[in-house]
């Protein structure tokens, strides 16, 4: 997917690069919480939701997903899901995240480190906001097509897949350079 480069620090696909997307995103702003990643899934959703829609695809065959946005600190998706369709088991590899669901039903098997696996199921509106050390599987529930717009921080961290939410670890590792004890 092409993505257009409004500043140095700052990529925004280019169907959003008209839309006030980028003053969201905070390209000084280094480490996003969960709460300021459902703030902005929330408000993207929300504010943004028919040029989402000129921009969503789904494919019978994969799930599919385009780069909403990239900055040093946050990257933002736009995710789309038809019935059955689903991730693997999986962590964010130590970054924090969020998901609302713009549209239909998504259903999420999820469980923190020594934690019990739990279910939920999301609907349009619904947002989530979450730590670093949560694993999930998310699946398109119901009848329809589903899509979500996702955050996670820092950006471009590689994702851990499980056979099953069972072997998650009862420690998920930090992030290199996020260790809490480090100095210098």
């Amino acid at each position: 997917m092409t993505q257009s480069l409004i500043r140095p620090d700052l990529e925004i696909h280019p169907r959003l690069a008209a839309q006030p997307l980028g003053s969201l995103l905070h390209p000084e702003r280094s480490l996003w919480t969960a709460g300021e990643l459902a703030t902005l899934t929330s408000t993207v959703a929300r504010d943004l939701a028919p040029e989402l829609r000129e921009v969503l695809r789904f494919d019978p065959d994969h799930r599919w997903w385009a780069r909403l946005a990239l900055t040093g600190g946050v990257e933002l998706w736009l995710l789309s899901w038809l019935p059955g369709q689903h991730t693997e088991p999986h962590d964010h590899g130590g970054a924090s995240g969020s998901f609302t669901v713009l549209q239909g039903d998504l259903a999420e098997e999820y469980r923190y480190p020594g934690g019990p696996i739990r279910a939920r199921n999301h609907t349009a509106g619904r947002t989530l906001g979450f730590g670093a050390g949560r694993a999930h599987q998310v699946t398109g529930a119901g009848t329809g097509p589903a899509a979500s717009v996702h955050a996670y921080s820092p950006p471009l961290v590689t994702t851990r897949e499980y056979t099953s939410l069972h072997e998650v670890p009862a420690e998920i590792p930090a992030l290199p350079g996020l260790d809490s004890g480090a100095t210098g």
